[in-house]
């Protein structure tokens, strides 16, 4: 399984991202654990994880403070880090868009634009796209080299 994952959290002096190892994660707490810890280092809120798996679908998760995180994903998976986010978005047939396409919204990502991409866009140029309206396309890019 080949994935990509970085956790960015929003701090009063801008966004500090870290790459994140996910092959431990046995469920969502775990996720939301390593979100949290991201959080604590860096004071910041919102903390998003941004996943791409073998270029074939995405997920961007948002956790607030204590709340229980949200996610959307392109395209559902019951297998590998895919299976993780079920937890989340609920039962939908494999390959199918699920969960919150409006949770960046007030980051500057609207829904559709989220949806659009992806349908449309390979998962680590959607992922980068949402970095950058979001405005840490930089330090998404170079976590991503």
């Amino acid at each position: 399984m080949s994935y990509f994952a970085a956790v960015f959290a929003q701090t009063p002096h801008g966004w500090l991202g870290t790459e994140a190892v996910l092959a431990e994660a046995e469920s969502v707490d775990d996720v939301a654990d390593l979100m949290r810890e991201a959080a604590v280092e860096s004071y910041g809120d919102p903390v998003l994880l941004l996943i791409e798996e073998n270029d074939e679908w995405f997920a961007v998760v948002r956790l607030d403070g204590e709340d229980d995180p949200r996610a959307y994903v392109s395209a559902a998976r019951e297998d590998g880090l895919g299976g993780l986010f079920h937890q989340l978005v609920g039962d939908v047939p494999d390959g199918d868009a699920a969960g919150d396409p409006e949770l960046l919204e007030d980051l500057g990502v609207d829904g559709k634009r989220l949806s659009d991409l992806g349908e449309r866009a390979l998962p680590g140029d959607a992922l980068l796209t949402v970095a950058e309206i979001a405005g840490f396309g930089e330090q998404f890019d170079r976590l991503r080299d």
